[in-house]
């Protein structure tokens, strides 16, 4: 039936993924040359530019900046956080959601009494990094030397390495492009602009794109690193960036799905006969319950909220085992979903959980993630209701930068400190009730950190990851006798993204064995190492997933990567 409502979707409709596969370069002859195989690239790449235009994917941009450490190499030592929607049709722009106060965001303030040197990360400037040139890509302004063919995942590729041509001015491209070896478009690019260095304002990146539908590559991942950047008066910088950017085909794909289900639905069951009317608990209920999908919608439409998926089935797998174990029958049902930014957050609207892909990102195990689910159910235990007015639909017609002050979820201090009780009582109860010292040990963990990651860990719609003093408490796993133990992973060691359909999935990596304590990373911004397919291809290996150590099982040591 799937099938058959596909095909009617695609005759009598024409969205923009169907656009986006139809705009796609006709086959051509395959080039016999390597001058050749150059023009198509550069072909390729013009025509890419092009198409980015018709899209505004959700830009996002986290950075933390670095301090040496004896243990780890290196630490974070303070972070900055940008979240917007791309608008290319301007060329390279961002609307901000979370930014109010313009482009620039200011590492260090004043040095001395009367100078201000303020050094800036620009967000334009790390969006950016998803094009190699867009004034003069061709053969007039680059040399191209191939070095080798190489796998990316299962796409062969065409490594080249790229310079500028002489006299062809600042600010060129310089470093080495992967092409795909079947239409020769550009799937990864590493280096930087116009030389990087000592005395270059130009940051080192390796930005990757992802085939989300036929012929097209889109960007997706982008990382950036320095180490030893100096400016202003001998000052020093050192940090790493994550881009990541997602939602090209935002609030389209339910629409599509809903259309193709209503083409092949079968006639309706009238049940009028046998319904009954609604007390006015169960109004209440339902107009808090319409409230809760409103918001929900509204927030997956323009790409806060993932749709739901495998992830989702995961949160709702532990919800019910804290349900279960301790009695509880709620009405409606409580169901969780996913927010797509890295922040570290969770909050409930009416009785649907929301959590963070970054929260889940770093939880270290399964214990760790029910301590976190706990505390949102015993909100909805505890009866702390949504504010009903979002049942209004006219509350829900906002422009998308006005999403973060519009919407807010975080709750009082009294309802914060009761939750946290309850979920004691919970887990207490619960089958991870012999787990709570990996949970504590990772409450601990977050705590040690929080002075130097604080845009990680504020949240933009609800409230901070609860700090439960009972569970600090508790004796924590012993790391000395197990070194192997893991209180908290990098940022993208769980989830990886789908950047057309803002779809979610768990990694689900090898084994990485022994892992030395300066791999462990807690809450670390690390490399992205995706595992690229072509469009339609069928693998059960991760097709996009941050370069992330993998947690350990508490009583082994051994790596069990596809369990949160």
């Amino acid at each position: 039936m799937r099938k058959v409502a596909t095909t009617i979707f695609v005759l009598i409709l024409s969205g923009v993924g169907a656009m986006a596969a139809t705009e796609a370069p006709k086959p051509a002859d395959k080039p016999r040359t390597m001058d050749e195989v150059i023009d198509r690239v550069i072909t390729n790449e013009n025509r890419a530019n092009q198409q980015l235009k018709q899209f505004s994917p959700l830009v996002e941009t986290y950075i933390q900046n670095l301090k040496p450490d004896k243990d780890l190499g290196y630490a974070p030592a303070g972070d900055k956080y940008f979240l917007g929607r791309a608008d290319f049709s301007k060329g390279v722009s961002l609307v901000s959601l979370t930014d109010t106060n313009g482009k620039g965001k200011k590492i260090f303030g004043a040095i001395g009494n009367f100078f201000s040197f303020a050094m800036q990360f620009l967000p334009d400037g790390f969006l950016q990094m998803i094009f190699i040139d867009t004034n003069g890509f061709d053969k007039q302004h680059y040399k191209f030397d191939y070095v080798r063919r190489e796998f990316l995942g299962e796409v062969r590729c065409l490594v080249f390495d790229v310079s500028p041509q002489e006299k062809s001015g600042k600010g060129r491209f310089l470093g080495r492009m992967w092409v795909e070896d079947q239409d020769y478009n550009v799937v990864r690019f590493n280096g930087a602009y116009g030389g990087a260095g000592h005395s270059s304002w130009y940051f080192h990146f390796d930005s990757w794109r992802t085939n989300v539908q036929p012929g097209l590559w889109m960007p997706s991942f982008i990382y950036s690193e320095e180490k030893d950047l100096h400016y202003a008066l001998a000052k020093k910088l050192d940090f790493k960036a994550q881009t990541r950017l997602w939602g090209y085909n935002v609030g389209r794909s339910s629409q599509e799905q809903e259309l193709s289900r209503i083409l092949v639905e079968t006639p309706v069951q009238d049940d009028t006969k046998t319904s009954n009317d609604l007390s006015p608990i169960q109004a209440q209920r339902s107009w808090d319950r319409q409230a809760e999908d409103n918001v929900i919608d509204r927030l997956e439409r323009i790409g806060l909220i993932a749709p739901r998926g495998e992830v989702d089935k995961a949160l709702d797998t532990v919800i019910n085992n804290l349900e279960v174990t301790n009695n509880i029958d709620l009405e409606p049902d409580v169901r969780c979903r996913v927010m797509m930014t890295s922040t570290l957050e969770s909050f409930t609207v009416g009785h649907t959980i929301v959590m963070s892909r970054g929260l889940i990102d770093v939880v270290p195990d399964e214990a760790s993630l029910a301590t976190m689910l706990a505390h949102e159910l015993s909100h909805a235990i505890l009866g702390h209701r949504i504010d009903s007015s979002y049942a209004f639909f006219d509350q829900l017609l906002i422009d998308d930068k006005e999403t973060f002050r519009h919407f807010g979820f975080a709750r009082t201090p009294d309802e914060e400190r009761a939750a946290n009780t309850k979920a004691v009582q919970l887990l207490n109860n619960s089958p991870y009730k012999n787990q709570l010292g990996n949970a504590g040990l990772f409450l601990t963990a977050l705590g040690s950190r929080e002075k130097e990651i604080p845009n990680l860990i504020s949240p933009h719609l609800g409230d901070r990851v609860p700090i439960m003093a009972d569970l600090k408490s508790t004796t924590p796993v012993d790391q000395k006798q197990n070194p192997q133990m893991i209180a908290a992973l990098p940022i993208g060691g769980r989830v990886k993204v789908d950047s057309w359909n803002d779809k979610l999935e768990l990694i689900k990596s090898k084994p990485v064995g022994t892992v030395a304590e300066r791999e462990k990373m807690p809450f670390e911004v690390t490399p992205f190492m995706p595992y690229l397919m072509r469009y339609g291809a069928e693998t059960s290996k991760p097709i996009a997933a941050s370069a992330a150590t993998t947690p350990a099982d508490p009583k082994t040591g051994a790596s069990a990567p596809g369990k949160p």
